[in-house]
């Protein structure tokens, strides 16, 4: 049966994918790490909206290929922002894609006016898959370079990074996915 399950941090935090390796840390950020794989992402209490949603194996939407399987997930969240485009090629993660989510391009993942949006992620058991969605309402990827991206090359960073995702209205969104969803 599909799940749906609205996450909501307590804190501020750098999430780091399970690949990574662990950064030094912060004396001001708490970092933890994610069972799923990709960049990054920096959670808050208000930033992103994160949702994870499970797909089991024998759902129709089920695709054992671990890349297509996002594309359903991606052109959902597309409708409900409106105006967005789920990227449907392969990982694309540029310089700074595996270190930080929204920097690269995944299957899946939305983008509006060629900025990331939806950042997406997954991890599979025999059951199925959940993935992970963090939709941004503003992007200021400051405060996680300065935990995840060595000193020496911040500043090429903030520079890189700076236009490579944007924020979206999030007033509805959630409703609009749900109700999305329910048709698929």
């Amino acid at each position: 049966m599909r799940r749906v399950e609205v996450l909501v941090p307590t804190v501020p935090a750098v999430v780091l994918g399970s690949t990574q390796a662990a950064p030094r840390g912060s004396a001001h950020i708490e970092v933890v790490r994610r069972r799923s794989g990709g960049g990054a992402v920096l959670v808050a209490p208000d930033e992103p909206l994160w949702v994870d949603v499970d797909l089991p194996t024998g759902d129709p939407l089920w695709s054992d290929d671990v890349g297509a399987s996002f594309g359903w997930l991606g052109r959902a969240w597309a409708s409900a922002i409106g105006g967005g485009v789920a990227h449907e090629g392969p990982f694309e993660p540029g310089r700074w894609g595996s270190t930080v989510c929204f920097a690269g391009r995944g299957p899946g993942e939305v983008f509006v006016d060629d900025a990331k949006v939806v950042g997406l992620a997954q991890r599979r058991t025999r059951a199925g898959a959940r993935f992970q969605c963090a939709v941004l309402s503003r992007w200021d990827p400051g405060p996680l370079i300065d935990v995840v991206v060595p000193a020496a090359e911040r500043s090429t960073a903030r520079a890189d990074l700076a236009g490579v995702a944007r924020g979206v209205d999030l007033d509805g969104l959630l409703d609009r996915f749900l109700e999305v969803l329910a048709r698929l």
